[in-house]
């Protein structure tokens, strides 16, 4: 009898999810704060995220480092879907689906599908979480193809997500501060020309003199490719600054290109990016077929090839370090 009762006590897989299903999903938006760290470097590098969601498809996701003094942002509204780097005055805007076909671990509803897709997630409980691990379905799938997702039993809301590479080593987690499920906002707070007056007071951001005053730093990608030698570093000198090209041979051969940012061309009027938006974990760039963009550190850097896949040039990109190459 006892046995029985137990066992009848104990909740399945399948009751978790519709529980977890019926409760993210009916909202009629949500907003949250959490930590991210990145642990791929020598030092992990901490980065605070903030996210408004508005029922259909109304999104604000705002990234800062620890200090404040590198932000971006990705919105979607009803004309688009938005990068915007606050520091360069800078716009771009995208022809995108995100983030509906490029799941986020910071967006709960993201969470939420990728349980339910993921046939062969596991379940299992331990102490006062649920704790799932399922399939990534993000750009790093490839890299990191799998995630822990802890949520609370009592709220049934997400704690800590720990993403995961093939050997099972979490290279990225995720803290959830406060999840609040019920916020709408009006679509006005969506647009682009209130997105920068909607940061916080007092938010630090870097000025145009203090960009200028940034040192060229070399960055060279860590990834671990047999036969992909640098066959070529190329110093191309402009009028005010230099552009290195570095040249990578071999079966999966690419092309990055880096230069200070300039601070004196700004885009406040939206400028049309190619490609989908893609978090980077340091930054958000715009990737499409054969080439990835993006801003980081007061640095532009852009990647094109024709031998690697998207999810190849993600990776080089997201191992862009300041180091001597090994």
């Amino acid at each position: 009898m006892i046995l029985v009762l137990s066992a009848c006590g104990a909740e399945s897989k399948e009751d978790v999810v519709k529980k977890l299903s019926n409760k993210w999903s009916d909202a009629k938006g949500y907003e949250l704060t959490a930590e991210m760290s990145i642990l791929t470097g020598a030092e992990p590098r901490v980065y605070d995220v903030e996210v408004w969601h508005t029922k259909p498809e109304f999104y604000r996701v705002k990234v800062s480092d620890a200090n404040a003094e590198n932000t971006q942002m990705i919105v979607r509204n009803a004309e688009g879907v938005f990068v915007v780097t606050p520091a360069l005055n800078k716009t771009y805007k995208f022809q995108s689906k995100w983030p509906s076909e490029n799941s986020q671990a910071y967006l709960i509803g993201s969470l939420a599908e990728d349980i339910k897709k993921d046939k062969s997630a596991t379940f299992k409980e331990e102490g006062d979480k649920y704790v799932f691990e399922a399939k990534t379905t993000n750009n790093h799938k490839n890299m990191l193809p799998s995630q822990k997702i802890y949520i609370d039993k009592k709220t049934l809301l997400p704690t800590d997500v720990s993403i995961l590479n093939e050997n099972k080593e979490e290279q990225i987690h995720i803290k959830f501060n406060k999840v609040s499920l019920g916020k709408a906002r009006a679509a006005g707070d969506y647009k682009i020309e209130q997105t920068p007056a909607a940061m916080e007071e007092g938010e630090k951001v870097e000025t145009s003199a203090e960009l200028e005053s940034k040192e060229f730093e070399t960055h060279y990608p860590v990834v671990k490719w047999e036969n992909t030698p640098l066959v070529e570093e190329k110093v191309i000198k402009l009028e005010d600054q230099k552009r290195v090209v570095l040249t990578f041979g071999g079966d999966k051969g690419f092309t990055v290109i880096q230069e200070l940012s300039d601070p004196n061309v700004s885009s406040s009027i939206p400028v049309f990016a190619p490609g989908d938006p893609v978090d980077l974990g340091v930054a958000i760039g715009a990737v499409t077929d054969h080439s990835i963009s993006w801003e980081q550190d007061g640095m532009s850097f852009f990647i094109a090839s024709s031998s690697l896949t998207k999810e190849e040039m993600i990776e080089v990109a997201a191992s862009m370090t300041v180091s001597e190459l090994k």
